[in-house]
């Protein structure tokens, strides 16, 4: 194991201030309200947190993917909503960093890091989740432009992104093979965003369906070669279930530490619940987890800052920390009992917010059978 280094220790210092001061007192709101935190997207742009492992060529922050989650995890405390808006910006950020030609780079990283410009990332349609491989939206090669055809739900930032990274089949090959990546602009014809989702939890994220009608993007924004679309795919989001780990271990933290809160303090049969033992195992439990969660979160990123292969440990991550805030979310509104139940109890919200955790960017199932191959192959 690592220790955390100075760096690490600034930032989620940094972040944990800022998201006290910023975030925690307007969090509930946004929630009721389902208002989306676009003056806060800009102040975590300021920050360097929107594009954190972009290097400072292209206007990001150059910071490791430790420091990365440490962020993300304390933007979660405050806010899952605001945390997965950030997570998936800085989702985009990376195939284009990987895969991208220096004109890409240097077209669209400075904005996506500063937060100048959002980033949606597009693969998941209506007949296509889990199963990527069979997503049916087109690009069809025209001159000097691509022309896109399909539908694209679920996308997370998607009625306020001005960059998205879209997934396409191009020519005959079937599944994986056919699949293509592209950058498409907001502005671009034929481009059409849908209705915004009313989401259980994560309320103040966006989610929307977009469409693409004859839509054309320049056949520069092809990312790498037709039939890699796959290959980027999971590339980004191996990083991105890092992510979303993280953005669980904020909501175990947070859970716990309200936990904690309010079984010193609410009384009952003459004593604090903390002095009970149905609450005490509770909140070992939730001690387990949220300790077990830390470390296979910051293994998997600690892996990816060395350059070694963090497919199966990022599965590992995500499906454990996921179902573990789930958990802990659970305990937590058990204990407030009544007033865990009601606004403006923050573990009622934390509640709702958990829920997703294990399924998007992959359900728990889909981490399970990752992890399954990667052990039996």
């Amino acid at each position: 194991m690592f220790e955390l280094n100075e760096e690490h220790r600034m930032v989620a210092l940094m972040v944990e201030e800022f998201a006290g001061r910023e975030i925690e007192p307007v969090a509930a709101e946004n929630d009721r309200l389902g208002r989306f935190p676009g003056q806060l997207v800009e102040k975590m742009g300021r920050l360097g947190l929107m594009g954190m492992m972009v290097p400072p060529e292209y206007g990001g922050s150059g910071a490791s993917a430790v420091s990365y989650v440490l962020a993300v995890e304390g933007i979660a405390y405050a806010c899952p909503s605001t945390a997965v808006t950030m997570s998936v910006n800085n989702l985009v950020c990376e195939p284009i960093m990987r895969y991208g030609t220096e004109a890409q780079k240097r077209g669209y990283l400075p904005g996506l890091a500063t937060g100048g410009t959002l980033g949606a990332f597009a693969l998941t349609e209506p007949g296509a989740g889990s199963d990527a491989a069979s997503i049916a939206t087109r690009a069809v090669r025209k001159g000097g432009a691509y022309v896109l055809n399909g539908r694209k739900v679920f996308i997370t930032n998607g009625g306020y992104a001005g960059v998205f990274i879209v997934m396409a089949r191009t020519g005959g090959a079937p599944g994986a093979k056919g699949m293509s990546a592209f950058i498409v602009e907001s502005g671009a014809p034929g481009l059409i965003v849908g209705k915004e989702e009313r989401k259980m939890g994560l309320r103040a994220s966006n989610t929307v369906e977009i469409a693409f009608e004859d839509c054309e993007t320049p056949a520069g924004n092809l990312l790498g070669g037709e039939g890699d679309g796959f290959r980027i795919a999971m590339t980004a989001l191996d990083g991105g279930r890092i992510g979303i780990a993280a953005q669980s271990l904020g909501i175990i933290r947070a859970c716990f530490d309200e936990a904690v809160r309010y079984s010193r303090e609410r009384r009952q049969f003459g004593k604090a619940l903390a002095r009970m033992q149905a609450v005490q195992w509770m909140i070992a439990d939730a001690a387990r987890d949220l300790e077990a969660a830390r470390l296979l979160v910051l293994h998997a990123a600690h892996l990816k800052d060395t350059g070694a292969a963090f497919t199966r440990e990022a599965a590992v991550a995500k499906l454990f920390a996921s179902e573990a805030a789930n958990r802990v979310a659970y305990d937590a509104l058990q204990i407030h009992g009544g007033y865990g139940y009601v606004e403006p109890s923050k573990v009622e919200r934390l509640y709702r917010d958990a829920r997703v955790t294990t399924i998007y960017e992959g359900t728990s199932e889909v981490q399970r059978m990752v992890i399954a191959n990667a052990v039996l192959r």
